[in-house]
């Protein structure tokens, strides 16, 4: 059974994102910064799949995801996102694995997994 997140638009979700590395003093331009680096979408993209209302899964489909993200590890909802078996749902972490370290004030450098 598929689960209720891969049928979510994506434009349900941002807000929250958004509000929350705001509350944390981050701005909405560091937060695109991470999902187009995760996603490998640019500005423009990002805008189009946020109009259209695009499911996770869908967004997750169209993402050329960055080869550096099986760099991001750790705990998410109590879960290890390295031991997650959907590839869809380990997206969908990595994702909020990232947001949470921009609310968290983590340096961009490192959220990006730079050398």
């Amino acid at each position: 059974m598929a689960h209720r997140i891969f049928a979510t638009p994506f434009a349900d979700v941002y807000p929250l994102y958004l509000a929350k590395v705001e509350r944390k003093g981050r701005t909405k331009a560091e937060l695109d910064t991470v999902i187009e680096w995760l996603t490998g979408f640019d500005d423009a993209a990002l805008a189009r799949h946020l109009a259209d209302e695009t499911t996770f899964e869908q967004f997750f489909a169209a993402a050329h995801l960055n080869p550096n993200a099986p760099l991001i590890t750790g705990v998410i909802c109590g879960v290890r996102i390295e031991e997650l078996d959907d590839p869809l749902m380990r997206q969908i972490r990595y994702l909020d694995k990232l947001v949470d370290e921009v609310a968290k004030g983590r340096p961009m450098e490192k959220v990006l997994r730079s050398a």
